[in-house]
């Protein structure tokens, strides 16, 4: 059985940082993807950030100044560090997982999302 946990979103100050994991479970011996997707109420979502199953890391052109990716591909778990934050950061981010090779557990080719972590940045 497949989980996606969400952590640490939470209220910061224009201008600070944060760091947001992603645990996965249910992945072992499958190869998957992960990957920090964000919105807004009123707006669609939003790639932010991932990695693919070969672990090579994409990141958004809006915030790859200031966001960056890493995988801890042994726990399944996703970060997300973002620097400079700023009010349009503001945003429930959630995490997305996809097994891409493996047995029957893996669930190739389906998506499983978290519930989400809130990201709010005020002055």
């Amino acid at each position: 059985q497949i989980g996606v946990v969400e952590s640490g979103g939470e209220t910061v100050q224009i201008g600070g940082s944060l760091q947001l994991t992603c645990q996965a479970s249910g992945y072992t011996y499958c190869s998957y993807e992960m990957a920090w997707y964000r919105q807004v109420p009123g707006k669609e979502r939003e790639f932010v950030a991932g990695v693919d199953s070969n672990s090579v890391p994409t990141v958004a052109d809006s915030v790859k100044d200031r966001f960056t990716v890493s995988q801890d591909h042994a726990q399944m778990t996703l970060y997300l560090n973002m620097d400079n934050l700023k009010p349009e950061d503001t945003a429930t981010y959630s995490c997305k997982t996809k097994g891409t090779y493996g047995g029957a557990w893996c669930h190739m080719g389906r998506d499983f999302w978290g519930q989400g972590t809130q990201v709010t940045v005020s002055s």
